[in-house]
């Protein structure tokens, strides 16, 4: 997999002047079924979260609230995508390094996963990541 496989995704936008509606169908606005949902929230301001690559997990990132930067390396090349639509989201394919940082204040980050959690499908060591990556 390369970083260009990665890509921000428009995400359904139903305008109402009641307030905005989005949505997300697996397997139809992303290539993957869902199979876990997480969020982080209350991120210090300075603090990184990421740090670790996936076997086989593929993921959509969304700024639910707030604004931060998703760093992705393919062992290669490097992109820094900044998120703040909640109707946007960054696909992430397998085998991705992935930093978030840059966090605004109050902002909630949104992830929607292929997978259910297994800590066997981390790479949790950028060295170990590269390792892997060029025998793939």
């Amino acid at each position: 997999m390369n970083i260009d496989i990665c890509k921000v995704i428009e995400l359904p936008k139903i305008a109402d002047p009641r307030g905005n509606l989005t949505f997300v169908e697996g397997g139809d606005h992303i290539p993957f079924d869902i199979q876990r949902v997480y969020y982080l929230y209350d991120v210090p301001g300075g603090a990184e979260r990421g740090g670790h690559a996936h076997k086989a997990l593929q993921q959509l990132i969304i700024a639910m609230s707030g604004s931060f930067d998703v760093v992705l390396d393919d062992g290669k090349d490097k992109k820094r995508i900044h998120l703040n639509r909640s109707y946007n989201g960054l696909y992430v394919c397998p085998m991705i390094w992935r930093e978030l940082d840059n966090f605004s204040s109050g902002s909630v980050c949104m992830v929607l996963a292929s997978n259910k959690y297994a800590e066997d499908d981390y790479y949790r060591d950028y060295a170990q990541f590269m390792r892997a990556r060029w025998q793939v």
